[in-house]
């Protein structure tokens, strides 16, 4: 069965969510992202890169964002798919039809789009801890942020590394957002943070 047999099959099976996610599915379709079939669910790419599902369970479906971490969410309703074991991904979930804001979720979708465009993703660290992100509170900042995101991502991952650790080893919230001010200057002005400590 090839992938586009597997998502009509997946949408045209019997189940309590059916209408749900076909209602999901015909936002997805509407935007530039290529429907595809991966872990018994419809994906949706961007030039190959994985940007969201869609989802069904035995009490709700819903619509997952790989990098949902991300998304500016101002509606407050994307909720952590494995709260202490996923970092990126977030999803929307749905217990009904009546759930589903079309405008809501289609903005979220081409939201998660334009940020895979601009190549935003949480950084892996190479170092002793593979598992190191973009702290919550630095990712919201550059979210928040579009001058300091780009200048951000104009630096090497090292760079980016560094900062990510700095805010993380803050153990309070409010220190978090104090460094995260300081921080700022030296991300727009395109300079990592120990350059000043480094031989020229």
């Amino acid at each position: 069965m090839n992938v586009a047999s597997k998502v009509e099959a997946y949408f045209e099976e019997e189940h309590r969510f059916r209408e749900g996610v076909q209602i999901l599915r015909d936002l997805a379709v509407t935007t530039k992202a290529e429907e595809t079939f991966k872990w018994q669910s419809p994906v949706y790419a961007l030039n190959g890169k994985n940007v969201f599902w869609i989802s069904r369970f035995k009490n709700h479906f819903s619509i997952g964002f790989f990098n949902g971490i991300f998304l500016k969410d101002p509606e407050k309703i994307l909720v952590n798919t494995q709260e202490g074991k996923t970092q990126a991904m977030r999803h929307l979930k749905f217990e009904s039809v009546s759930d589903i804001d079309s405008i809501t979720v289609l903005a979220y979708m081409n939201e998660a789009l334009r940020n895979q465009e601009k190549g935003i993703q949480l950084l892996p660290n190479k170092g002793q801890n593979p598992n190191l992100i973009l702290p919550g509170l630095l990712a919201k900042a550059l979210t928040d942020s579009p001058e300091i995101k780009k200048a951000f991502y104009g630096l090497s991952p090292y760079r980016q590394r560094e900062y990510a650790e700095y805010i993380a080893n803050a153990k309070q919230e409010k220190t978090k957002l104090s460094r995260i001010e300081k921080i700022s200057i030296l991300i727009k002005a395109g300079k990592g943070l120990n350059d000043r400590y480094r031989s020229k």
